[in-house]
């Protein structure tokens, strides 16, 4: 997989860098007890799972959040260098047959060629990527086969992508504020103290969060929340912390909130619509098109921002198909990684079901 996108997040092909890592093919080495490595690294956490060609996980660790685009990749190299070595470390005799690694904050073609030199170091025990790119790759893998669909992440932050048979993909810079993003997680959790912040001192209509922020950090007063943040007794990770306050009040009918979650699901449709546009996929209903959608905001599945979502899609994009995983991300990095070496259905299968008896998510799930 490149990564070559051009200024504005246009259409692009995605050729193989050559500057990228390479290791002998699959076939050169045909030794069974090999296994593939699969890497997701999100904002929240970071997941790296060895997994046997038949499916078994034989190996499994979890760190924090590894964006490097928000982290830096002082603090993201040395999180995942400690995820992988502890799976590493334990593989005895099992051989790496690839390696795939999906990051959330790789979305320009500098932080590309960056990551490939920050995580070279991997070849010394067991190789170097061979594949690294955008975790968004890894929820559409989760999702769907389909050579043509977008896949919209709303986690910690928001991103989205499309791809077309041919290889074409749409992309997006996903650099917060500066490059027109709105919504995820953080931002969620900000907005509703932001609102609870204004309806406290008058400037801003009444609404529930003025009660239910406070109290769902422990402390007594909105004033006191935004004095906590000021002065560093609470950090900003804060914000994640207060989506769930955001939405549980959404679905008590507080109007403001409402309108915060349903900008959010706006924003959901805009970013899969205008991705699926560029390639010109999803405007007829004969031509049906899977949307996918995941991150932890968007697999909690709050009605009002799923009516949203399938509503607005159905709407603005004919032909889209949402569908729903609530599977975790490395889910679709490993069965990427299988596939890339050969792996069959059953081995695919086995891999899936072995994710979903563990502590992870469970069920993908198309809404009609």
């Amino acid at each position: 997989m490149g990564g070559l996108i051009r200024a504005g997040g246009t259409e692009t092909a995605r050729p193989s860098r050559p500057d990228s890592p390479r290791r002998p093919p699959a076939a050169d080495r045909p030794d069974p007890s090999d296994v593939v490595l699969a890497v997701d690294g999100g904002g929240s956490k970071t997941d790296v799972v060895a997994i046997a060609l038949d499916g078994t996980i034989v190996g499994h660790a979890r760190g924090p959040g590894s964006n490097p685009q928000t982290r830096g990749w002082d603090v993201a190299g040395p999180i995942l260098d400690d995820v992988r070595s502890r799976v590493v470390r334990d593989l005895g005799e099992h051989g790496i047959r690839t390696t795939h690694v999906y990051l959330a904050g790789l979305d320009l073609h500098d932080e590309l060629v960056t990551a490939t030199a920050a995580l070279a170091h991997w070849a010394d025990d067991g190789g170097a990527p061979h594949v690294l790119d955008n975790d968004l790759f890894a929820l559409l893998r989760a999702g769907t086969l389909s050579p043509d669909a977008a896949a919209v992440v709303c986690g910690t932050g928001i991103n989205a992508l499309a791809v077309r048979a041919d290889g074409t993909t749409a992309r997006f810079p996903a650099i917060g504020d500066v490059s027109g993003d709105w919504g995820g997680g953080a931002w969620l959790g900000n907005r509703a103290l932001w609102h609870a912040a204004r309806a406290d001192d008058g400037r801003g209509p009444a609404t529930a969060l003025v009660t239910a922020v406070p109290a769902a950090v422990g402390l007594g007063s909105v004033r006191e929340v935004t004095e906590a943040i000021h002065f560093g007794r609470l950090d900003h990770g804060v914000f994640n912390r207060l989506c769930p306050v955001l939405f549980e009040a959404a679905g008590a009918g507080d109007a403001v909130a409402r309108s915060v979650v349903e900008r959010q699901a706006e924003e959901i449709v805009l970013l899969a619509s205008v991705a699926l546009e560029r390639l010109g996929l999803g405007d007829s209903a004969a031509a049906p098109v899977p949307v996918v959608l995941g991150g932890g905001v968007l697999a909690a599945r709050h009605p009002l921002l799923v009516d949203g979502v399938v509503d607005g899609l159905a709407g603005r994009v004919p032909g889209a198909v949402p569908t729903w995983v609530t599977d975790p991300p490395v889910l679709g990095a490993g069965l990427a990684a299988l596939e890339s070496v050969g792996a069959d259905e059953p081995a695919l299968e086995h891999y899936r079901e072995a994710v979903r008896s563990r502590a992870f998510a469970s069920t993908t799930a198309a809404i009609s």
